[in-house]
């Protein structure tokens, strides 16, 4: 299906969440990677997702409000917003949750963020842009939930049938 142009490599994007229930955005550019005249595209082995808070010293607890939710999605379409796990443009996505007792918790987030080792193994992307969307439903004044997202991948050259399957079902998840 796909022919390795390089070994794996990490791009990282931070996403800074500074007031409460509101969507906040961010994009990873892949226009230097996927090439739709060679048919190249860029495989995604596995998402990453660090939870920080304000600043790097911080713990994300101290921005989390008591019962707060932290929602962050990566998509290869822009949805402007957060969207169901169902949507076909969905990358990858993780949740963090934080009690009343300030415990924190990561378990309800279910979505396959790790693709496998094998060659084949991976979500192929041959939009030339990543959407990240982030929320928290509450922010404690003053401070900031950061989410720095690490996708691994690597570059693949696909055959003209892979390629333009890939592109008809990236076009037809845009309606």
């Amino acid at each position: 299906m796909a022919t390795k142009k390089t070994s794996m490599f990490t791009l990282t994007e931070r996403l800074t969440i500074s007031a409460g229930a509101t969507t906040t955005f961010a994009t990873i550019d892949l226009g230097s990677y996927v090439d739709v005249g060679d048919r190249q595209a860029l495989q995604v082995h596995s998402v990453d997702y660090i939870f920080q808070g304000t600043t790097a010293n911080d713990h994300v607890e101290v921005a989390m409000a008591a019962d707060d939710s932290t929602l962050v999605q990566v998509m290869d379409l822009n949805r402007g917003g957060l969207v169901f796990a169902n949507d076909r443009a969905l990358v990858s996505s993780a949740a963090l949750y934080k009690s009343a007792a300030g415990e924190m918790n990561a378990v309800t987030d279910l979505y396959p963020d790790n693709y496998g080792k094998g060659a084949d193994d991976g979500r192929f992307i041959v939009n030339d842009t990543m959407y990240i969307s982030g929320r928290c439903s509450q922010v404690n004044s003053g401070t900031a939930v950061n989410v720095t997202i690490r996708v691994n991948a690597s570059i693949v050259k696909l055959s003209s049938q892979d390629f333009m399957a890939i592109a008809i079902q990236s076009t037809a998840a845009d309606n």
